[in-house]
C-alpha cells in the first residue's frame, strides 16, 4: 500500500526534524508493508523574504490532495511576529477545517517529570482541543479616541448600562476580541472527545469558565451535556480552567480525554508538555476525520539552532506516529512509539535532553529501533 504525504519542513530547525521523522516513517513502513510517496512543499520564510508570497491558492490546491500533512516548524526573526504564523500554520489550519487539536500529554519510560512522586502510570491522558472557534476567529480591533470617539462612547454607554454605571471617560484607546463558539463547532469537537473516550478508559473532563464566560461556555457546556447523554457508559465531568491547571499538576491521574475550547486549550496543552518532559516531547495533530489532517510538533522553530544538527527530533517523530495512526497504520504508529522509548533508555538522546546526539543520529537510531522493537 501506498501512502501520500505532504511535507512542509517550513523554518528554522523544522527541514532538519523533518528530514528525521520522515527516515523514521519510511523505515515503518519498510517492516509493515507500505509505502510513504512524499512531496515536499516550500512554504515558508523563505519564500515569503523572496517573493512575499505566505500561503497561495496553488498551495491549497495541491495540500488539498494529500490526507495527511507532516509540519515541522514556522517562525522567522526576520518576519514580524504573527505573519507567517497567521498566514501560513492558522490558514493551514483553517482552510482544511481541521477543527480538532489533539495533544496526547503521556510521560514515557527513562523521561523525567517535575512532578513528585508520579511517574508513567499517573501521565497519561489526552487533550482535544477545538481548533476553529473561541477567540482564534479573529474578530476584534483597537480603537482610538481621535479616530473612532463615537465608537468609543457607544462601548461605554453599553458598559455603564450592563453594570449600572455612570462612568465619564476619556480613555483614548480601548481594544476588544470576540470569542465565538457555535452548537455545531462545539458538538463535533465533544463527540470526537467522547469517541475517543469510549476506546480509552471511558472518561471525559470538560474544561471551560462558564462561571465568568456564562454567555459563550454556557452553551459549550449546555453542548456537552447534550453529547453526553448519547454516552451513558462514559463518565463526565466539569473542571474551570483554573482548577484543571492545579488537578494536571497535583492528580494527572485523575484524567483520561480533556475536551476544551480553543483558548483554554492553547494553554493547558503547554502546561501538559511540561508534565511529560518538555517541548521536545510534545507532539501534536489538527485533524479534520474526512479531510486533510496535519501533524506537528508543537515547539518553535528555533532559528539561532537552525542547519546546526543540534535540535530534539522526538515530538516531530511522536507527531510522525500520530500521522500513521491517523493513515490506519496502527501497528506501525505503535512501534514508532516503542522506538522512541528505547531510544530514550537507551541514552540516545540529543544534547536538551542530557545526551550528545546529533539530530540525524537520532532519526537514523529510531529508524534501525523501528524494525525491530
Amino acid at each position: 500500500m501506498q501512502h501520500r504525504v505532504a511535507a512542509i519542513g517550513g523554518d528554522g530547525i523544522g527541514p532538519e526534524i523533518v528530514a528525521a521523522g520522515r527516515e523514521v516513517l519510511d523505515a515503518a513502513g519498510e517492516r509493515y508493508g507500505f509505502d510513504i510517496a512524499w512531496t515536499e512543499f516550500d512554504i515558508g520564510a523563505e519564500r515569503y523574504l523572496k517573493t512575499g508570497e505566505l500561503l497561495t491558492e496553488e498551495d491549497i490546491r495541491e495540500l488539498s490532495k494529500f490526507s495527511a500533512i507532516y509540519f515541522g516548524a514556522i517562525g522567522d526573526d526576520r518576519v514580524k511576529p504573527g505573519i507567517l504564523e497567521k498566514g501560513i500554520l492558522l490558514a493551514i489550519r483553517f482552510h482544511f477545517d481541521q477543527f480538532i487539536n489533539l495533544r496526547p500529554i503521556k510521560l514515557l519510560d527513562g523521561v523525567a517529570t517535575p512532578l513528585a512522586n508520579k511517574g508513567p502510570e499517573d501521565i497519561d491522558f489526552v487533550v482535544v482541543r477545538e481548533n476553529t472557534e473561541d477567540f482564534y476567529v479573529g474578530i476584534g480591533s483597537r480603537l482610538t479616541g481621535k479616530r473612532e470617539k463615537k465608537t468609543l462612547e457607544v462601548v461605554r454607554d453599553i458598559y455603564n448600562v450592563r453594570f449600572g454605571l455612570d462612568v465619564e471617560t476619556d480613555a483614548e484607546e480601548l481594544a476588544y476580541q470576540i470569542g465565538v463558539v457555535t452548537r455545531a463547532g462545539a458538538e463535533r469537537a465533544i463527540r470526537y472527545a467522547f469517541d475517543l473516550a469510549a476506546a480509552r478508559e471511558k472518561k471525559v473532563t470538560s474544561v471551560d469558565k462558564a462561571n465568568v464566560l456564562s454567555d459563550v461556555y454556557g452553551l459549550w457546556r449546555d453542548v456537552f451535556t447534550d453529547v453526553a447523554a448519547g454516552y451513558p457508559d462514559v463518565k463526565t465531568e466539569f473542571n474551570f480552567v483554573d482548577a484543571v491547571t492545579m488537578w494536571f499538576v497535583k492528580n494527572p491521574e485523575w484524567f483520561d480525554v480533556v475536551v476544551t475550547p480553543n483558548m483554554f486549550g492553547d494553554i493547558i496543552t503547554d502546561l501538559g508538555a511540561m508534565i511529560q518532559g518538555g517541548l521536545g516531547l510534545a507532539p501534536g495533530g489538527n485533524i479534520n476525520p474526512s479531510g486533510t489532517s496535519m501533524f506537528e510538533p508543537i515547539h518553535g522553530s528555533a532559528p539561532k539552532y537552525r542547519g546546526q544538527d543540534v535540535a530534539n527530533p522526538l515530538a516531530t517523530v511522536w507527531a510522525g506516529s500520530m500521522l500513521l495512526d491517523h493513515l490506519g497504520e496502527h501497528e506501525a504508529a505503535a512501534a514508532v512509539l516503542r522506538a522512541i522509548e528505547r531510544s530514550i533508555l537507551d541514552g540516545y538522546v540529543p544534547r536538551d535532553m542530557g545526551g550528545a546526539k546529533k539530530t540525524s543520529e537520532v532519526g537514523r537510531y529510531l529508524a534501525g529501533l523501528v524494525k525491530t522493537v
